[in-house]
């Protein structure tokens, strides 16, 4: 009976040995007597106790490498790039994917050096951040091609940072302060230039409605006399003492808005108590006298 228990015993133990689970989205590699027997997927697996034995497992899970290059551009300036590298292991390939290779990330990492150090100094530093894109197509390209020999398929490759050197960063931005600055000052000339113009076009519609109104305002007293002088003349009045009149009226008007204005220092010359008088007078006369000479130039031509 003991020897049964033993037997059970040894039995459950190489059962228990015998079985082993695989996790999702991995691989097991298992040696046969130190030869390569399987590749064992996810779920439930076995295998022979002492005979097989786990050589090592393989992810196929997309995993990422990040390789920071320093190199230099056209224009001579020295620059640090991080290309991040996003690769799987081809489901296919795990074989070759761990006996082939060694080390996966120092092959990929030696190959993105080769590849920016290679294409990187063709461009200027403006050019290299235009162009970041078409660098890591370059990258992917060639890193595909070198690593499907070892079973490892590049999902993507991103140029996540450039970054130039630090007196270069800061030239840059002054370049970019200046050209701000630049275009401020052109816009701020602009709007100074727009303001003058239109204060000049307003001042000179202004000009121009003062004269008009002023021409209206003079219009406006024309006819005010005419109409003046047609009453005089239809109360038995000439019309050179309508306008003697007219004048020696505005004569009074002036004196009396003068004399309205409290602090006024205008003096109106000549100014004394006959000067109306002798205003009216005046005009009278030369009236006369032009009338009689036009009369006398009309007989002589008559005669």
């Amino acid at each position: 009976m003991t020897f049964l228990y033993v037997i059970l015993f040894i039995v459950a133990v190489l059962i228990f040995l015998g079985i082993f689970t695989v996790k999702q989205q991995t691989a097991i590699i298992v040696e046969r007597f130190g030869k390569y027997h399987s590749t064992r997927s996810s779920g439930l697996q076995i295998k022979i106790p002492v005979v097989d034995k786990i050589a090592g497992k393989v992810s196929l899970k997309i995993q990422q490498l990040d390789v920071l290059v320093e190199t230099k551009t056209k224009d001579d300036v020295f620059i640090k790039i991080k290309v991040s590298v996003q690769y799987q292991v081809i489901k296919d390939q795990v074989y070759d994917a761990f006996y082939k290779l060694d080390n996966p990330y120092t092959q990929i990492t030696s190959y993105v050096f080769d590849v920016v150090r290679a294409e990187v100094p063709k461009l200027r530093l403006d050019d290299v951040f235009e162009k970041k894109d078409d660098i890591a197509i370059a990258v992917r390209n060639e890193v595909q091609e070198a690593m499907n020999t070892y079973g490892y398929d590049i999902i993507k490759t991103l140029v996540t940072d450039i970054d130039p050197d630090e007196q270069v960063k800061h030239a840059m931005n002054r370049i970019n302060a200046s050209e701000r600055e630049k275009i401020a000052a052109q816009y701020e000339g602009d709007a100074q230039r727009i303001l003058i113009v239109e204060k000049a076009r307003a001042e000179a519609e202004s000009k121009r409605l003062q004269g008009q109104g002023i021409a209206d305002q003079r219009r406006e007293i024309a006819k005010g006399l005419l109409e003046s002088v047609d009453v005089l003349n239809g109360v038995g009045i000439s019309s050179q003492e309508a306008s003697a009149l007219i004048v020696v009226t505005q004569h009074y008007d002036t004196l009396q808005a003068i004399g309205e204005k409290s602090g006024s220092k205008l003096v109106l010359l000549p100014n004394s108590p006959t000067a109306a008088s002798e205003m009216l007078n005046t005009m009278v006369t030369s009236f006369t006298a032009a009338q009689e000479l036009n009369n006398d130039n009309n007989n002589k031509k008559g005669s």
